[in-house]
């Protein structure tokens, strides 16, 4: 896909601040410093648009992202961030159950895994919390240029065993250094905007 206009939209933290459009919404979760904003940057072909930060935890809002009129990418704050206060913790979940459960406009979900590591706890909590909201929705195992080439198919078959063993939902990888994968997401998410 080529995407001419990109914008950032909103921030929000309440539905009443969601935009009004009824586009569909391509979904990205993930703990934090998973690489969420620099899969949107590849994706588009932007260096800047979502912006990308060395602090883990920074995004505290829901970030909607404008593709071209069609549909948003929309950047739901990490999780597993032991800085944020548990008080934090608990409004940023509380509004995240809000928007991933009530949000009409969610067309799909990219789950955002590291290919170095097993899946935490709070990933295990998150997928089945994304598979009980019933949303179609993938795996990416995000980070790929960071293990040899030829250990990404067994990575990213391990991660899928440890989180969808029957093997239902797609699991690709995705490295935004190496920019050898996006041409099958792109063709996944395809599927959901139109």
């Amino acid at each position: 896909m080529i995407v001419k206009n990109p914008k950032f939209e909103i921030s929000a933290v309440s539905p009443k601040q969601y935009p009004k459009n009824n586009l569909p919404e391509i979904v990205l979760v993930g703990k934090s410093n998973v690489g969420k904003s620099s899969f949107i940057n590849t994706m588009i072909n932007r260096k800047k648009l979502a912006r990308t930060s060395s602090e883990p935890g920074k995004t505290r809002q829901i970030n909607f992202y404008n593709i071209d009129d069609s549909f948003y990418f929309v950047d739901l704050p990490g999780y597993g961030y032991s800085k944020m206060s548990k008080k934090e913790q608990e409004l940023v979940g509380k509004f995240i159950e809000e928007y991933l459960f009530n949000r009409k406009e969610i067309a799909f979900i990219i789950f955002l895994v590291d290919i170095r590591h097993n899946p935490t706890k709070n990933d295990k909590l998150m997928y089945n919390y994304i598979i009980s909201s019933k949303t179609p929705c993938m795996i990416l195992a995000n980070k790929a240029d960071k293990i040899a080439i030829t250990k990404v198919d067994n990575s990213v078959k391990s991660l899928q065993k440890q989180l969808n063993p029957i093997g239902d939902i797609p699991t690709l990888p995705f490295s935004s250094e190496r920019k050898t994968y996006q041409d099958e997401v792109w063709k996944i998410i395809d599927d959901y905007i139109n």
